[in-house]
């Protein structure tokens, strides 16, 4: 609610902003007619006391890079409690990967970001591998008439 109050100053303060700087004239705006004539010792002429359009612009700048820094920090910040959401993993059955026994596992703490670790004393020695020792590759066969092939 009040990001969205945030949101809707900063806009409100963008489109102030560039109103107001369209709506003042440049520095060289009055060169084109003073060639000569009003145009003090200055190309551009003297710049007085700052007008309301210029202070009023300064305030808005002010004001939007202040929002906009503050709008930067809140967004570099994690909001709400943290979670430990897995989504569609965290639906899964966890089992034990050990056996053909499907044991589930015990369920992380609520709260907690990490998860639960079964104890176990040691892994299961792996089965004893019944697929043959393939052999060697016989060594190459010379061409019996004497020539190098090709």
């Amino acid at each position: 609610m009040i990001l969205t109050f945030v949101y809707v100053i900063y806009a409100l303060v963008a489109i102030a902003m560039i109103a107001l700087i369209l709506m003042q004239r440049g520095a060289g705006a009055a060169a084109g007619s003073g060639f000569g004539g009003g145009a003090s010792a200055t190309v551009f002429g003297a710049r007085g006391s700052s007008n309301f359009l210029s202070k009023a612009t300064k305030w808005l700048a002010v004001v939007f890079f202040t929002i906009a820094l503050g709008l930067a920090v809140y967004a570099s910040k994690p909001h709400g409690p943290p979670t430990a959401d897995l989504g569609v993993m965290g639906a899964a059955v966890r089992t034990a990967p050990t056996g053909n026994t499907q044991q589930p596992l015990p369920a992380a703490p609520q709260g907690s970001a990490v998860p639960a670790v079964p104890t176990q004393s040691a892994p299961a020695p792996a089965p004893a591998s019944t697929v043959p020792a393939t052999p060697k590759p016989a060594a190459p066969v010379a061409p019996a008439n004497g020539s190098k092939g090709g």
